[in-house]
């Protein structure tokens, strides 16, 4: 089966910079990646490179900035107080997600000076070119349930209970 929208794709996947850094190997942690093709769930040059191959592809692809996380926009580096943290511990290179403007957005804290803490809301990865080993393990139709959520549900999940619900 190849890969095409309303399809589960699982997949292992070596991200690097490009300097050649290891930023994340799914085998490491041995859990392969899941997601719904066609539904946003991952970079969208990423699902480009892998719409239509096969099971069993395996694939090196390189993104830009611009097909992977956006140029890095230095107005999305700004100052606010430190009452807009969860917590007083607070320290340069620490991450938190919160709610932008286009959906959730990581904040990473770049310095702090008393009261005020320097943001950028860049994407972590933003302005980076990124290169990617594919090895595409399984290609399935998505159910019912998972193209109601808009992504793959946990694989002890009782899909038709969570279709009747959702039907109702």
């Amino acid at each position: 089966m190849n890969i095409a929208p309303q399809r589960v794709v699982t997949l292992h996947y070596l991200l690097q910079d490009a300097r050649g850094n290891v930023l994340d190997d799914s085998r490491s942690r041995d859990t392969p990646l899941e997601y719904l093709h066609g539904h946003d769930n991952i970079v969208a040059g990423l699902e480009r490179a892998l719409d239509g191959q096969p099971e069993d592809a395996v694939l090196d692809v390189t993104l830009t900035p611009h097909e992977a996380y956006g140029e890095r926009d230095e107005a999305r580096v700004q100052q606010v107080g430190r009452d807009a943290f969860p917590s007083d511990r607070l320290a340069p290179g620490m991450r938190f997600q919160t709610q932008g403007d286009a959906g959730p957005e990581i904040v990473t804290i770049v310095a702090i000076d008393g009261d005020r803490v320097t943001v950028d809301t860049n994407h972590p990865l933003a302005g980076e070119t990124l290169s990617y080993r594919l090895d595409v393990l399984e290609v399935r139709d998505a159910t019912r349930a998972e193209l109601a959520k808009g992504h793959p549900l946990p694989p002890d999940t009782d899909h038709s209970q969570v279709e009747d619900r959702k039907l109702i």
